[in-house]
């Protein structure tokens, strides 16, 4: 089959190096310091205007499509919270039937996929796994604040243990809340589809990083899947200036780390000399008070035990609440 042209993205060196044209616009309805939001805005510019977004449904769905007004300055899609990936396949292959026929003269619009972590690892698991392991040329991006916040802030695979939501309340019989702890995202889509070469991590505290990993993998020629930590002042209950700090306590923790991960080797970004406390991020955010400090103890072994070889998979000290 011969090959389609695609567009080629330059990398950035600083932030005076992204373009300056908005394609995320104002009047959405977003809250205020909305990670998810500052997501959108820096992917769209890592993308640019010849390109075709997907949202799943999610609070960027919700926040931005009221009212038949939506903030997208390029071609956007609304498709279902199960099937963005599924949605995505099919604009793919039919751009390259015309361009192969000459029907379209252009180049490959690069498809992006904007899921939230309901629609990528959860609800939408199957359809991205599906994308992704017939290879099309699609970046699946996962903003992840960690529940399903359009819905009232209801627990996701990707909650953090001792996470307080409305489907996870501590109380006596639970004190910690959450009892489960997160999947591993990048690992579930590395170890398990062939035609995948390039999975990263990045968070909206380093700009930079993100724009530039987005376009890493837009430029392959082939799925690429980019997992980004978005934090929520709604759901995770802190001040909304406190947005992009949050974001950074994070990576400086342990509780986040930025990664790429391309044909197989691993490279890190923004790795701490001494990582602090786990409690140090913890602290402020109002859905972790109530932990106790047994809770907040396992809590920092089980981020103690992911840093010594982060992104990878490692033997992790858990029980599953059956076990306990």
């Amino acid at each position: 089959m011969a090959q389609v042209p695609t567009q080629e993205l330059e990398m950035i060196k600083n932030l005076r190096g992204v373009d300056q044209k908005e394609y995320y616009v104002p009047g959405h309805r977003t809250c205020a310091g909305c990670g998810p939001a500052l997501c959108y805005k820096l992917v769209s510019k890592a993308a640019g205007q010849d390109s075709i977004f997907l949202g799943p449904t999610g609070c960027m769905y919700v926040a931005n499509c009221s009212y038949m007004c939506t903030p997208f300055a390029y071609a956007w899609t609304h498709c279902q919270i199960t099937n963005g990936g599924a949605v995505a396949s099919g604009i793919e292959a039919a751009y390259n039937v015309l361009i192969r026929k000459g029907k379209y003269k252009g180049k490959l619009p690069n498809i992006v996929v904007m899921a939230g972590d309901g629609g990528a690892i959860d609800i939408g698991l199957q359809a991205a796994s599906a994308m992704m392991y017939r290879g099309h040329d699609v970046l699946f991006v996962m903003y992840d604040n960690e529940s399903y916040a359009n819905t009232g802030i209801q627990t996701s695979p990707m909650t953090p243990y001792g996470g307080k939501t409305t489907f996870t309340p501590p109380g006596k019989n639970v004190p910690e809340g959450k009892k489960l702890f997160p999947k591993d995202a990048p690992q579930l889509f590395i170890g398990g589809h062939p035609a995948l070469h390039y999975v990263a991590t990045a968070s909206i505290g380093y700009p930079v990083d993100l724009i530039n990993k987005c376009r890493k993998g837009l430029n392959y020629k082939g799925p690429a899947f980019v997992h980004l930590h978005c934090p929520c002042p709604k759901g995770w209950l802190y001040d909304c200036k406190d947005t992009i700090r949050v974001a950074k306590m994070a990576v400086e923790t342990g509780f986040w780390t930025n990664y790429e991960w391309e044909n197989g080797e691993y490279t890190y970004q923004h790795i701490p000399k001494t990582y602090k406390p786990v409690k140090e991020y913890m602290k402020g955010q109002e859905r972790f008070n109530h932990l106790q400090e047994e809770h907040i103890a396992k809590m920092q072994a089980f981020i103690t035990a992911k840093v010594k070889a982060p992104g990878k998979p490692i033997e992790i000290p858990v029980l599953g609440p059956r076990e306990a």
